[in-house]
């Protein structure tokens, strides 16, 4: 009886809920309304809601940096600040410090609160949307009671959430959250949701541009205010136009990809082109880097107009038909008789006001392009925006081959740009279409000039035959193609053919490109039912490869990795390129068959970065046993004599182990576990400094080449995904370790005594600068070197590769493959062109 009063008496005395507005009460004495532009709050909501409830994140440069949580509740916005920002990685707990109620109407503030005010500093609408507790329970008791569980319905942060508050330290006052993410299908692998995200939801502007005062673009992020008299390049410094930068590439596969990450453009007919605009001069650069500012010189006066003193717009030069389709050969014949005709669709931008964009994901990219493009819009009406649509990839294809249009190009929204052909982007055709080498022509017994063109492809480095295109041509276009193949007049034919198929052929150098359309390519590598579009000058013969349709998911790489179970597959390893750890895992079960040969049975080192590529990264030799049994182990003395255990791997299971334990690269010693002490290679790492190019290392790796083919040793090159090039002897194991070195380094200390100005086997960076460093040292005991077909940890995934002499001749860098071409590299590895690779029975020379 006793305690029913007691408890009568505890409901008695409790506080009756405080309205919104006095909730608001440390809000409003915190601030002056006559200095900053925040809101006061005079409308509030209070009671039950039936609609829903919004949240807002706003990225806050205060004092300190900081992103402030705020969720709609009970009439005022619950708000918390969260120290470094919100992370998709569930195993993330960021710390939010809860902070005074805010009015409801601050949920579309954005601007900059003058310094000495409470706050002083700049804010950005970074999210918002709209929330939902879970399982059906009071959110205002829960909050009370010291947790929150949640949806949010977001642009960036989307998905399942869980806020706890920590117990109170000593004397602390205030209260200390913790935000985390939970493990759903918006969940990532890695921590970068605000280094992706840098732009406002609501402008599209960056943190320093609103500091600046900068407006608004009309459109999608907002309305430029009125009155504002700024304008293109008015009274501002000159800038140069930006240089041109390698551009990334779609990969070609057999479906489109599905699902809200994945945003689809329509794939142009045209050339694809950087457009670089500077204060009164522009440049106009193909995808290969040709300067065509000459042939689009209406463009760059257009992009001159821009509200801009500096930009870098990636997209696609083309003319565009009464029947609303772009035509490549229409283009053509606007380039020689009407120019104007032209336009530009913009869909990416890479570089703004000397502000370097691409590590933005690209759907901030996008609508920092489309503001750009719509400010004063009628000063550049040939450049248009490319627009986009989210999911529904399938049904637009469809459309879009029904409407006769060449395809669909998928982005994933959430990438940065990646100057390579990485998983990122993808194109799906209607009708098959590509650029093939003109070896030379078939005549016509009637007056025009030929019958059909000769067509060939690279394929795995050698120039092979692809057959015949005898459609698609106007008068005209023969009499300029005959012109331009009888300067290139040679006898002897530059591929084997069939001779029936090429029977009184005319040859030429392998020079020109064009583009054909065609249905299929045969079992016998032949074009059937090719049709002629046009040359395609932007383009270098040396670059042709006939594009293979790569499935979006390879059903061998999944079961070949089913062996080894692969936690956190979905975990983003590569940001840049959002590759996953299940992607890197394919990747090796992919190439594990030509891999093993040379990682197998050799003590390796790995590079791990767990958390991913921009987290901490480290090397690692021997198994603390935390491995596992498929990563074996060799016990190797160490100078004191102690013997260490060495890791090596023997099958397939062994590489993708290591994989799961977030391994990215492989290391390997010159030497076989049979016998450690007798290396089995010879490696040259050939490392160029910062302003060479790749010419010099090119150049430097056929020198090496020649040089030990004078004293006997043959010798292989490897591209390592990194900088340089390896220049690789195999040997037979019979020298030991110190022979080794010393022949390694007198060899290379010769070289370099040779040509003192390409080249220095010195270890002190100073000596290196504009030099070629030759890297000796990885012969020696317990140095490694990477091993072919591991990836490696930079930007983007490029692979280490093998490649013949010839191929070394015309490939473009020593990134040249990347994760993602794992099939290419498999039918390339048992090629003709790399047959014996790596394999030759030789000892050292005297030297």
């Amino acid at each position: 009886m006793a305690r029913a009063a007691r408890k009568s008496a505890s409901k008695r005395v409790s506080p009756p809920a405080a309205s919104p507005q006095e909730r608001l009460t440390r809000y409003r004495e915190k601030r002056d309304f006559t200095q900053t532009a925040e809101p006061a709050g005079v409308k509030t909501r209070s009671g039950p809601r039936s609609d829903k409830r919004g949240f807002v994140v706003q990225k806050h440069a205060a004092t300190r940096l900081h992103y402030d949580f705020r969720l709609e509740l009970d009439g005022t916005l619950k708000s918390w600040a969260v120290t470094r920002g919100p992370s998709a990685n569930p195993d993330d707990k960021r710390l939010s410090v809860r902070t005074e109620d805010h009015p409801l109407d601050y949920a579309r503030f954005e601007g900059t609160i003058p310094k000495g005010q409470y706050g002083g500093g700049t804010v950005m609408l970074w999210d918002n949307g709209w929330w939902e507790p879970v399982g059906g329970k009071d959110p205002s008791k829960t909050l009370e009671e010291g947790h929150l569980h949640f949806i949010l319905h977001g642009r960036r942060m989307k998905g399942e959430w869980l806020m706890v508050r920590l117990r109170p330290r000593g004397k602390e006052k205030g209260e200390n959250w913790l935000l985390r993410k939970i493990d759903d299908a918006h969940a990532a692998g890695s921590d970068d949701l605000v280094m992706t995200h840098q732009t406002s939801i609501a402008t599209g502007l960056t943190l320093e541009e609103i500091a600046a005062g900068r407006p608004a673009a009309k459109g999608r992020h907002g309305t430029k205010q009125a009155g504002d008299k700024h304008s293109p390049q008015d009274s501002r410094p000159a800038t140069r136009p930006p240089p041109f930068q390698p551009v990334q590439l779609a990969t070609l596969v057999d479906v489109v990809p599905s699902g809200d990450r994945w945003l689809h453009e329509l794939k142009y007919d045209g050339y694809r082109t950087l457009l670089a605009i500077g204060t009164g001069e522009g440049r106009a650069y193909t995808r290969s880097g040709l300067d065509w500012s000459d042939k689009f010189a209406g463009l760059i006066d257009e992009g001159l107009g821009l509200d801009c003193r500096s930009a870098l717009i990636d997209g696609e030069a083309v003319v565009v038909g009464a029947d609303g389709r772009t035509s490549f050969q229409a283009l053509q014949a606007a380039l020689k008789h009407d120019p104007d005709a032209i336009r530009f669709y913009a869909f990416d931008l890479l570089a703004i006001d000397g502000e370097d964009l691409t590590r933005l994901a690209l759907i901030d990219r996008k609508a920092r392009l489309e503001a750009l493009l719509s400010r004063n819009a009628a000063r550049h009406p040939r450049l248009l925006y490319s627009d986009h649509i989210v999911g529904q990839g399938e049904a637009l294809l469809g459309r879009f081959c029904e409407a006769g249009l060449e395809g669909v190009i998928s982005k994933r929204a959430d990438a940065r740009y990646v100057g390579s052909r990485v998983g990122t982007w993808l194109k799906t055709k209607c009708i098959r279409r590509q650029e093939f080498v003109i070896l030379g022509w078939t005549p016509s017994s009637k007056q025009r000039g030929f019958r059909s063109l000769l067509l060939g492809v690279h394929e795995d480095g050698k120039l092979v035959y692809a057959g015949k295109v005898g459609t698609g041509f106007t008068a005209d276009e023969i009499e300029r193609l005959m012109s331009l193949m009888e300067k290139l007049r040679v006898s002897k034919p530059p591929v084997v053919a069939p001779r029936a198929a090429v029977r009184g052929a005319r040859w030429i150098e392998p020079r020109l490109v064009c583009e054909v359309a065609f249905i299929e390519v045969t079992e016998e590598g032949v074009l059937r039912h090719p049709s002629y579009l046009g040359l395609r000058e932007d383009k270098k013969a040396g670059a042709v490869l006939l594009e293979h349709e790569t499935p979006v998911a390879s059903a061998a790489a999944r079961g070949a990795g089913a062996r080894v179970a692969i936690s956190n597959s979905d975990r983003v390893i590569f940001p840049e390129a959002n590759i996953t750890k299940g992607a890197l895992a394919d990747h090796y079960a992919a190439v594990a068959d030509i891999m093993l040969p040379w990682v197998g049975n050799r003590p390796i080192s790995l590079v791990r970065c767990p958390q991913g590529r921009s987290r901490k990264c480290f090397f690692q030799k021997h198994d603390a046993g935390t491995f596992g049994g498929h990563i074996k182990h060799v016990g190797i003395a160490e100078k004191d004599g102690h013997e260490e255990p060495y890791l090596f791997i023997d099958d397939a299971e062994g590489l993708l182990a290591c994989v799961q334990m977030g391994t990215i690269e492989f290391h390997g010693w010159g030497a076989r576990i049979e016998d450690v002490e007798k290396a089995d290679r010879l490696v040259f790492d050939l490392d160029p400094d910062e302003g060479l190019g790749f010419e010099a290392v090119r150049s430097a790796a056929f020198e090496f080449r020649d040089l030990l083919a004078q004293i006997g040793l043959e010798t292989f090159a490897m591209v390592t995904g990194g900088k340089g090039v390896h220049v690789i002897a195999p040997l037979t194991p019979q020298a030991e370790w110190p022979e080794v070195k010393d022949f390694a380094r007198r060899f290379a200390q010769a070289v370099a005594q040779a040509s003192p100005e390409r080249f220095t086997a010195a270890l002190p960076k100073a000596q290196r600068k504009g030099r070629i460093f030759v890297d000796y040292l990885r012969n020696q005991r317990g140095a490694t070197a990477v091993m072919p077909y591991a990836v490696r940890a930079r930007e983007g995934a490029p692979v280490a590769v093998p490649l013949s002499w010839k191929e070394l001749e015309t490939i473009d860098g020593p990134a040249h493959w990347y994760v993602g071409d794992a099939a290419a590299l498999v039918r390339r590895a048992r090629s003709s062109a790399l047959t014996g690779w790596g394999r030759a029975d030789q000892v050292l020379p005297d030297l």
